[in-house]
């Protein structure tokens, strides 16, 4: 009897370990994404630069999700174009984890 119950939970701690490592694969790495946001994106979304001045704070959460699916920077497309797909998840997670309506959010990159 005992054993049934050992190997029910060995099953559940399996499936809630491969699951949190699902859900880490698809988003991306926030404190590398400060990093690339500060080295990709301010240069020209700070005040007085060419783009309009963009923080974290500037959007919440769900505009910057939309922003990174739909709108992808339609303003300049190569932009996007020019950053690998990985580098655009761990931006956008920055971003996200720092929005104006998250937990945590920030006022500069």
């Amino acid at each position: 009897m005992m054993n049934i119950y050992v190997k029910v939970g060995i099953a559940i701690a399996i499936a809630f370990s491969l699951g949190s490592q699902v859900m880490a694969a698809e988003g991306g790495n926030p404190k590398k994404g400060k990093h690339l946001y500060k080295k990709e994106c301010k240069a020209c979304h700070s005040a007085n630069s060419e783009g309009k001045e963009l923080t974290p704070m500037t959007k919440t959460m769900s505009q910057w999700d939309r922003f990174f699916t739909r709108d992808m920077h339609k303003a300049k497309p190569a932009v996007f174009e020019a950053l690998s797909e990985k580098d655009l998840k761990d931006i956008q997670q920055f971003l996200y984890d720092h929005a104006a309506d998250s937990d945590q959010p920030a006022t500069c990159g």
